[in-house]
């Protein structure tokens, strides 16, 4: 090989020297981008994290709170409600669950029906106050405590005549339980008579 041949060589290989050097400079901008974005990443991801928990904190207030609440005013000895928030198919769900001495059951299925009915409402009443912006302060109930014990039903009925003066909800009532009725403002019979429903 001859000088020349070695200078153009060298030449080329000085070449490609440059383009290496510039290569890694622009890899190096490029990962310390990347690591600048990372970060940010990770302060959103925290940021997010937070205001998931306070929502949680405040979801947990307004149903469980709320329902444990009326549970109380209704039953001795009554259940809490737990609103428990876990991980599924990558999506934050919240289980509500009774709770009694330290044991936790479902709702549905290893409870009485009067609980499930006071929970309801409960539940219904919760939902409203967190709406926004909110409906109507009016609220329509079908037979609201039809499973809940004879016993039960003159403090079910305090219970709702509480909450419509502390959250100036109206509620309009159906009912087949006159205990329930009790604490009512105004109460309208209803017969039916040759198929034709007359209010008294």
């Amino acid at each position: 090989m001859t000088i020349q041949e070695l200078r153009n060589t060298l030449e080329q290989q000085k070449g490609k020297q440059s383009q290496i050097k510039s290569e890694v400079s622009s890899l190096k901008e490029d990962i310390q981008n990347h690591g600048r974005i990372i970060r940010l990443h990770e302060k959103a991801r925290g940021i997010v994290k937070e205001v998931g928990l306070k929502t949680q904190e405040q979801l947990q207030f307004h149903i469980a709170d709320i329902t444990s609440l009326a549970l109380e005013s209704v039953f001795p000895n009554p259940y809490k409600l737990v609103a428990e928030f876990v991980q599924r198919r990558n999506k934050t769900e919240c289980d509500l669950l009774f709770e009694r001495d330290d044991n936790r059951i479902d709702p549905l299925s290893a409870s009485g029906g009067g609980v499930v009915d006071v929970a309801s409402f409960a539940l219904r009443i919760a939902s409203w106050s967190m709406a926004y912006p909110k409906s109507s302060a009016v609220i329509i109930l079908d037979e609201p405590m039809r499973f809940l014990s004879a016993e039960y039903q003159e403090k079910a009925s305090a219970m709702i005549k509480e909450v419509s003066q502390k959250l100036g909800i109206q509620f309009i009532i159906i009912t087949h339980e006159p205990v329930l009725a009790t604490m009512a403002d105004r109460v309208f019979e209803t017969h039916i008579n040759k198929g034709v429903t007359k209010v008294k």
